[in-house]
């Protein structure tokens, strides 16, 4: 189990890493373009969940997050032995703790990545891995019936 938090706690720290990067190099709304009509970084400032939904609802997205987190770790340390839940439940446990550092530290989730080819929420390395481990688990639950 061990090693699930350490690759979660690797993951966490990716995530803080490209984030102080984007605050210290862009200003907030600023549009760098990185392949022309797919992928820009743009800086936001998130106080909501996609499409700044909730807007200002910290405590709720904190509390849900300490608990999501808590259940999380119970289920990392129930099903550890399974490789495929245990790399899942350390994604969305990595993304859950990242975005959570941001919302008790500053008041927001600093969102960078931006999918220009659609309409898609603007979204950060946290939201990435909660995302995929999300993914797997669904394939993992499709593929066992």
């Amino acid at each position: 189990m061990i090693i699930y938090l350490i690759i979660s706690c690797l993951l966490i720290t990716i995530d803080q890493i490209i984030k102080f990067a984007i605050v210290n190099n862009f200003q907030l709304g600023q549009v760098k373009t990185i392949i022309p009509g797919i992928f820009s970084l743009t800086r936001l400032n998130n106080t909501g969940a996609a499409w700044s939904i909730m807007s200002g609802s910290q405590w709720v997205f904190i509390i849900s997050a300490i608990i999501a987190s808590i259940i999380l770790v119970y289920f990392l340390f129930r099903y550890r032995s399974n490789k495929a839940y245990a790399a899942s439940i350390t994604l969305m446990l990595a993304g859950a703790i990242g975005n959570l550092i941001d919302r008790i530290s500053v008041g927001y989730v600093t969102d960078m990545f931006q999918l220009d080819f659609i309409n898609f929420p603007i979204f950060n390395f946290a939201d990435l891995c909660l995302t995929i481990g999300v993914i797997v688990l669904l394939v993992i639950f499709i593929k066992e019936e």
